[in-house]
């Protein structure tokens, strides 16, 4: 047994967690002696790796007794902090609360180290979510001192991530992006274990969507999903003075053990990060590939990652929806729906071509109402006012349609965020034409800018306003130079409804393109 277990330390000191997991599971199953708070440690990592989140935690439970039972307060409180962030994955919201508690009142006092990182992190999460930016920002940058004290390269780009989060929150865009790049610089240069390389992928994807950042999403999208491909043979050597705070085999978590930059066959960040790829792809226009995607993320994602496979069940109704195929596009707004996603401004987006306007601005306006923090997530903001423009041109209340632009116009500054200022100037462009005034400037604006991001579908619907405009003024010529080209793009994206009314505009039919621009 003695050489099982050092097998299996050695196993998880490589991130081999299959081969952790398999040797640790027998070890404990047959036990000639106990294991290790270490050892248990090590036994929930590699179960989480392999896909087996309860057995996760409940090693996580032993361990964190063992630690108590050893008098090793910092392994407790690493291991009360694990379970915490666990239980709040796992939508257990009282039982994170409680362990969080725990790991304070293990590490209360103790000298700075590792593991009171973890509790400036809490900190700067527990600020922001009560919208208190000084507060967030002092222990974002209390987490930066210690983990640069501890010499831990994944604490040092956690906490950088951290205080990004923070600043782009308040509009510090600058600052912000400058420290989320030079965290992900050495997420992408290998130089972190694998949990802290996914967890910061995700984290980051996150913050690029949210502040619709498409240009960083892209890049780090695609550096993800090759690190989720990368076969386990392929570990690449730890950077030098590399370290993990995470519980190490056969250790307590303030034994440093060697970090790796490759993941393992059966990653559990994949299915998180595969979702942002599907929302890429979607803006992208390759959508048959963002439907694939998204069906894969439903089959990749654990149980404490339900809000990935909500995410990614609404990307595929989005695809389905533009493609003129609704039935399958209310089931998949239903299924993020039960995921416990608000399917919004998608549904409502449906139920407006199924000419069901007073549903869809309800269905519009309690979605914008329940948004707890709008900051978080400037491109949802932006695609649910954009959405609400849409409808409420339709029913002819252009006094609420400038409301909805105004704010959209007001979400962040241009140079640091085109994906909006285009979003804002298609909106702004359908509000002009809808009232009969000059479109052309903000709808030429908006091309450039879809044109720019690489955004075929918004660019070909800016097009078709360009189109309303030029018939406006007379025109046709130019009209319908934008109407042709806008056809042949919905043709080669599969957006059959947008491809039958442009082609009935170029017929000579006075039907009205739709307002607006929703992402």
């Amino acid at each position: 047994m003695a050489v099982t277990l050092t097998q299996a330390r050695d196993a998880a000191a490589r991130e081999d967690w299959a081969g952790a997991y398999a040797l640790l599971h027998e070890a404990d199953r047959h036990p000639t002696t106990p294991l290790g708070p270490g050892d248990l440690d090590a036994l929930a990592d590699s179960a989480w790796w392999s896909g087996r989140v309860e057995e996760s935690v409940t090693a996580r439970l032993r361990a964190h007794a063992a630690h108590v039972a050893a008098g090793d307060p910092r392994g407790a409180g690493a291991t009360a902090w694990w379970l915490a962030s666990e239980y709040r994955r796992l939508g257990r919201p009282a039982a994170a609360a409680g362990w969080l508690h725990r790991a304070r009142h293990h590490l209360e006092g103790r000298p700075d180290c590792p593991e009171q990182c973890l509790l400036a992190l809490a900190d700067a999460e527990e600020a922001q979510q009560h919208h208190d930016p000084a507060a967030a920002l002092a222990a974002a940058r209390r987490m930066t001192r210690l983990a640069e004290l501890c010499a831990n390269p994944d604490l040092v780009a956690l906490s950088r991530q951290s205080e990004a989060s923070v600043l782009l929150a308040e509009g510090r865009w600058a600052e912000g992006l400058a420290l989320l790049d030079d965290a992900m610089r050495a997420v992408t240069a290998g130089e972190l274990s694998s949990l802290y390389t996914g967890r910061l992928f995700a984290l980051a994807l996150d913050q690029c969507m949210g502040a619709a950042d498409l240009r960083r999403a892209v890049e780090w999208t695609e550096a993800a999903m090759a690190w989720c491909s990368v076969p386990r043979a392929q570990h690449v050597a730890p950077s030098p003075g590399a370290t993990r705070v995470t519980p190490s085999p056969g250790a307590t978590p303030r034994t440093p053990a060697p970090a790796r930059a490759a993941p393992v066959a059966d990653n559990p960040f994949r299915g998180a990060c595969r979702v942002h790829h599907v929302e890429v792809l979607d803006l992208l226009g390759e959508w048959a590939r963002a439907e694939e995607e998204a069906h894969l993320v439903l089959q990749e994602v654990l149980e404490d990652s339900l809000d990935a496979a909500a995410a990614a069940s609404y990307a595929a109704g989005e695809v389905q929806r533009r493609q003129g195929r609704g039935v399958e596009a209310a089931r998949s707004y239903a299924r993020a729906h039960e995921l416990g996603r608000v399917p919004q401004p998608g549904l409502a987006l449906l139920r407006l071509a199924e000419g069901r306007a007073d549903t869809a601005l309800a269905g519009l306006r309690l979605a914008l109402d329940c948004q707890s923090d709008p900051r978080h997530d400037l491109l949802g903001r932006a695609r649910l006012l954009a959405a609400l423009t849409e409808v409420t041109l339709a029913v002819g209340a252009t006094g609420a349609a400038e409301q909805a632009v105004l704010e959209l116009e007001g979400l962040a500054p241009a140079p640091e965020a085109p994906l909006l200022a285009a979003v804002a100037a298609t909106a702004r462009g359908a509000l002009a034409l809808a009232r009969g005034e000059p479109a052309h400037p903000p709808l030429r604006r908006a091309l450039v800018l879809w044109r720019e991001l690489r955004v075929p579908y918004e660019a070909a619907r800016a097009r078709m306003l360009l189109a309303a405009a030029d018939r406006a003024a007379g025109d046709e010529a130019a009209a319908r130079l934008s109407l042709d080209a806008a056809r042949t793009a919905f043709e080669r994206l599969g957006a059959a409804p947008d491809a039958r009314r442009a082609a009935a505009l170029l017929a000579g039919a006075q039907h009205p393109p739709h307002h607006g621009a929703t992402p």
